[in-house]
């Protein structure tokens, strides 16, 4: 199986074959990580964005990663938080899903993933973790090709929780 690392940081100084972006479904950019990765990048990325026409919740699509030091970047929606009956978990799992998939498909080994919809869609946290570590696991016990996956929490609560759900589920 591949690794599974867990640290605290900023998702744009990765040096990774890929990084995820919770995007929005528009891709054009928004606020938290989507707008750090963004800012990051330079004006490319939108321009590429742009010819994406957007993308569904759960989907993910791929860009270079242009000023970035990862190769490329997945965006990926994330479910807004409603109440846990409107598909929310499924959701969530077919982002981490459909981006380690397109991950695998472009050749990439290394790729990082930030906390999908636990800012400001509001997924609660520690059931978010589970479903990321559950996903990246399952994944990796299939899947050959990406060897490290990366979650880099924003801040320590993120951390903590992260850590958590490793304990849970990897052991």
């Amino acid at each position: 199986m591949g690794i599974i690392k867990i640290q605290q940081g900023d998702i744009t100084t990765m040096a990774v074959d890929a990084i995820v972006n919770a995007a929005n479904t528009t891709l054009l950019g928004g606020g938290g990580v989507d707008g750090a990765i963004h800012q990051a990048a330079g004006p490319e990325l939108l321009v590429a964005c742009q010819q994406l026409h957007g993308c569904a919740t759960g989907e993910a699509k791929i860009t270079a990663g242009y000023q970035l030091p990862a190769k490329y970047v997945i965006h990926t929606p994330g479910p807004i938080w409603r109440d846990g009956s409107q598909s929310e978990a499924q959701l969530l799992h077919n982002s981490y899903a459909n981006s380690l998939a397109l991950a695998a498909a472009h050749h990439c080994r290394t790729v990082a993933f930030p906390s999908i919809s636990t800012g400001v869609y509001r997924y609660p946290l520690a059931q978010a973790a589970t479903i990321a570590l559950t996903t990246i696991r399952d994944f990796l016990l299939q899947n050959k090709g990406v060897q490290i996956v990366t979650l880099v929490c924003f801040d320590q609560r993120t951390l903590a929780a992260y850590q958590q759900a490793y304990r849970d589920v990897v052991g």
